[in-house]
């Protein structure tokens, strides 16, 4: 508590004079003092009080400790109004902790009424803006690109790996996904992905584009049995949109699924070097050479352009001669020897009926050959050879006009 000076105006003392007590304990105007600390009785004054040798008077001492002047606290509400005013988080919790903080720094005499009104000018624009969004659809439309741009950085699929998407189909919408492992049922699976570069958004069509161009060779090299691709399973891609793409998504995923967007797939479609046996994968490399020229085949009918058609069936023969010699070559465990064999000299009858229709004379001699060198594709014999050899034994469906020549259905686009 702080000590009131004395009332009345200062007057100045005698030099002459011992200066007079100030403090607490000063004489009382009516007579010697009573408190505790009273002292031997006075006798009549004596005069000026002398130092020694008759010198001026001794200082006195005894004026008193003056208190310690401390600043007063800030207070802890009104910081807390300013850093959500200045976050414009939760505008409707700034103001009110503002108001609280105008209250308790009157009554408690603290410092921060600064802080707490620019917290509530502040949470107040942040609150009006909240309510402008709310009015005109402006939250929701930024609560879907946050979305947009979160979901896919929560994606993080990688080749190999199976999830399920949250609701009951598989939308065109992707924000978030559940990793789920192969072995059971899940709605996809990842067979490859497709990083793209530069700093701006390419565009809707040129990420198509690139995912349709580069997917499909990569399913070839996952799924290196396209007979294990049965009619359920199809070909989709996750693609960045141009919010994601602010946000730092630059992938495009390749992913198997089923073709009912309610149905989902059973064990991993993987079939590469790291899944099969060496036999297998000399079986299945013969076969997709085939199949690759196979799939070459003139989009004009051999009426429209009977030269082109020619040019390919010589490329078809050599190609299936080509592979029934390596697979003649290869050493085949016992018991897949004899279906092998058998396979191999069905490819090298293929072999010379393309052959004879790269010579043919005319269109119907071309059709001719060509119908029985495709009576060998994807018979009995290279049923049997499979089934020796622990591969999948239906044939795939191939249908015409198919982009993707491996039985599957056109693929989709989802954007995530």
């Amino acid at each position: 508590m702080s000590i009131p000076p004395p009332s009345g105006p200062q007057q100045p003392q005698d030099p002459y004079q011992p200066p007079q007590p100030q403090g607490p304990y000063a004489p009382h105007p009516q007579g010697p003092a009573q408190g505790p600390y009273q002292g031997p009785a006075q006798g009549p004054a004596q005069g000026p009080r002398q130092g020694p040798h008759g010198g001026p008077p001794y200082p006195v001492w005894g004026q008193g400790y003056l208190p310690l002047s401390r600043p007063a606290p800030v207070n802890g509400v009104a910081i807390a109004a300013l850093v959500l005013g200045v976050l414009c988080f939760l505008p409707a919790v700034g103001l009110i902790l503002g108001i609280i903080a105008l209250l308790q720094i009157r009554r408690a005499g603290e410092r921060g009424k600064g802080m707490a009104i620019g917290g509530m000018v502040l949470s107040s624009l942040g609150l009006a803006l909240w309510v402008v969004m709310l009015a005109t659809g402006g939250a929701s439309a930024f609560w879907e690109g946050f979305k947009e741009g979160t979901g896919n950085t929560s994606l993080s699929l990688a080749e190999g790996e199976c999830f399920d998407v949250p609701g009951d189909t598989f939308h065109e919408d992707v924000y978030d996904v559940d990793k789920v492992p192969c072995s059971g049922e899940h709605d996809g699976e990842v067979f490859g992905t497709i990083p793209l570069s530069g700093t701006s958004y390419p565009g809707d069509d040129y990420v198509t584009d690139t995912a349709e161009d580069k997917c499909y060779p990569l399913q070839d090299t996952y799924a290196m049995d396209p007979w294990a691709l049965t009619d359920e399973v199809d070909i989709y891609y996750l693609t960045p949109t141009r919010d994601s793409w602010s946000w730092g998504d630059r992938e495009i995923t390749c992913v198997f699924a089923n073709t009912d967007e309610r149905g989902t797939l059973t064990g991993s479609l993987r079939a590469d070097e790291t899944t099969l046996d060496a036999d297998q994968l000399a079986f299945l490399k013969a076969m997709a050479a085939v199949d690759e020229v196979l799939y070459e085949e003139p989009e004009e009918y051999a009426e429209e352009d009977l030269q082109a058609n020619q040019t390919w069936a010589g490329e078809a023969g050599d190609v299936t001669g080509e592979q029934a010699e390596a697979l003649r070559g290869h050493t085949w465990p016992a018991d897949a020897q004899t279906a092998v064999a058998d396979l191999v000299k069905d490819m090298e009858d293929a072999a010379g009926e393309w052959a004879k229709a790269a010579d043919a004379s005319d269109v119907d001699a071309f059709y001719e050959h060509y119908d029985n060198a495709y009576d060998y594709v994807d018979g009995d014999t290279t049923v049997t050879a499979r089934e020796a050899l622990g591969l999948a034994t239906t044939p795939p469906t191939y249908e015409e006009d198919s982009e993707s020549g491996s039985g599957s259905g056109d693929a989709g686009g989802l954007d995530v």
